[in-house]
């Protein structure tokens, strides 16, 4: 029963869309602004960047918490060894209650923050190469949605290397949730190969390209 309370909370938490409470709170409805989407880029190019990084912290929150501390409270709550499925299936959990939340009737984010927040819980290593992956491909390109794309696909990867003979479930994991992360972010593809996307550009107004 504690198991299962404890995988509910992990959709439940991972499903709070903290990008859509920010941006209400300043008065902007993120779902019809920017690319509508409620993750920390629209908030940071649409409301603000101090408000677009409190929206990726507060969702990388949604995916440490549960992946990191919801299996110590179980192991404490019952008396046994929560194993290595527990922080697995809380942070698929949880990054599946960003992507789909039940409070936003199913439309939620792409679910990058929620992930790396995870993988700092249970896969830092892999988190690591990803950061990498991710700053190198931003810098490069400027464009947020191609970072996030390549460092969906090194994480598992490197996951493979760092992680398959510890528990096979670690890379499984992050396969799954690697391709999911792609998949998410169609529209970007889209944009992408039609030059629309938006990049990220400092000190000046957020341009195409």
């Amino acid at each position: 029963m504690m198991y299962l309370l404890l995988a509910v909370l992990s959709y439940l938490f991972g499903a709070v869309p903290f990008g859509f409470l920010v941006a209400r709170a300043r008065g902007v409805d993120i779902r019809s602004v920017g690319s509508g989407n409620i993750g920390a880029t629209n908030v940071f190019r649409t409301v603000g960047k101090g408000w677009g990084i409190l929206t990726l912290l507060l969702d990388a929150l949604k995916g440490y918490i549960p992946a990191a501390l919801f299996p110590a409270f179980l192991s404490r709550a019952t008396g046994c060894e929560a194993g290595n499925a527990a922080p697995v299936v809380f942070a698929c959990l949880a990054v599946a209650g960003h992507n789909w939340p039940v409070y936003l009737r199913f439309k939620g984010g792409k679910g990058i923050a929620t992930t790396a927040g995870a993988l700092l819980g249970i896969a830092p290593a892999a988190l690591g190469v990803g950061v990498c992956v991710w700053v190198a491909a931003f810098v490069l390109t400027r464009y947020v949605s191609v970072a996030s794309i390549l460092a969906a696909l090194a994480v598992p990867a490197s996951a493979w290397c760092f992680y398959r003979s510890e528990s096979l479930l670690i890379p499984i994991m992050l396969t799954v949730l690697g391709m999911a992360a792609v998949i998410r972010h169609h529209t970007n593809i889209k944009r992408l190969i039609d030059g629309t996307e938006s990049k990220i550009t400092f000190g000046k107004k957020t341009k195409t390209g």
